[in-house]
């Protein structure tokens, strides 16, 4: 056999070897008619509305005014406590 040959018949096994390993391997088709089942609710799928709003409009005032007084109230202790933690410098 010659080099062309032996060439020839080397890239053709090369060529059908890489057919064979990259072609996709037969499946099983899926049944029409189930849905696969899982514990994530599909995109589309919405809440039911309330009847009742979670907070009414008093009760979020007098939540915002709590947490705006929390927060001040920590604010002045969070800077004298990051003046301490500087460092000095020599």
């Amino acid at each position: 056999m010659s080099n062309d040959g032996r060439f020839t018949a080397l890239a053709a096994s090369a060529i059908l070897l890489s057919v064979v390993a990259l072609a996709p391997l037969p499946t099983r088709a899926e049944e029409p008619g189930h849905r696969k089942t899982t514990d994530y609710p599909a995109v589309e799928d919405l809440p039911p509305k309330r009847e009742n709003p979670a907070m009414t409009p008093d009760e979020q005032s007098k939540l915002k005014k709590e947490l705006s007084a929390t927060r001040d109230r920590q604010a002045p202790k969070a800077s004298v406590g990051a003046r301490r933690a500087e460092p000095v410098k020599p």
